[in-house]
C-alpha cells in the first residue's frame, strides 16, 4: 500500500546503496520496491533504478534518482534519538565511517549528503527542562561538541 505521505529523497545515482545503508544502519528500518525505469530519462537509462521504497526509522521514504542536479543541505535532517552513549556512537559513527562528514553540536552528514542530528534523549531533556540554569549548561556544552558526549552533557546540567 503506497504510504499517505513520504519523504522524497533525491539522489544522483545510488539511492539503492543509501536505502540498503539506512537499513543496516538504523532500527525499524528496511528496504522495500525497487523500481526500475520503463525508458529513458535525462538522468539514466530504461532499466535503471529510478526508485527505491524505504523506511528510516519507520518513516517512509521514496530514494529517487534524478542526476546530479539537487545536492542535499542542512534545512532537511533526519533528528535520532538515541538512549546512550553506546547507541550515539554506534550511529555517529557508522555515518562517519561510511564516507560521511562531521558536523557541530550531534550533527554529521552521510556520504551522500543527508544530515543526521544524532541527540541523546539527555540532551533533549535537559536543554528544555524547568531548570533553565541547568538548560544553559547544558546548551553551552553542546555548542563545543561535534558527537555529544553523555557524561559531558550531565555534569553540566548537574552544575
Amino acid at each position: 500500500m503506497i504510504p499517505k505521505n513520504t519523504i522524497c529523497l533525491w539522489y544522483e545515482s545510488d539511492a539503492l546503496e543509501a536505502a540498503q545503508f539506512y537499513a543496516k544502519t538504523f532500527p525499524d528500518s528496511a528496504v522495500g520496491a525497487v523500481h526500475h525505469a520503463p525508458s529513458d530519462y535525462p538522468s539514466g537509462e530504461e532499466g535503471d533504478v529510478l526508485t527505491v521504497e524505504f523506511t528510516v526509522m519507520g518513516i517512509p521514504c521514496l530514494g529517487l534518482n534524478g542526476g546530479p542536479a539537487f545536492q542535499h543541505n542542512e534545512s532537511f535532517s533526519f533528528q535520532v534519538a538515541t538512549d546512550d552513549q553506546a547507541e550515539t556512537d554506534r550511529l555517529w559513527d557508522a555515518i562517519v565511517g561510511n564516507g560521511g562528514q562531521e558536523s557541530e553540536c550531534g550533527w554529521c552528514k552521510d556520504k551522500w549528503g543527508i544530515s543526521w542530528q544524532i541527540t541523546p534523549r539527555v540532551l533533549t531533556e535537559a536543554y528544555t527542562g524547568a531548570d533553565r540554569a541547568a538548560a544553559k549548561r547544558v546548551f553551552e556544552a553542546m555548542m563545543t561538541m561535534g558527537k555529544i558526549d553523555v557524561a559531558t552533557i550531565e555534569a553540566a546540567r548537574r552544575g
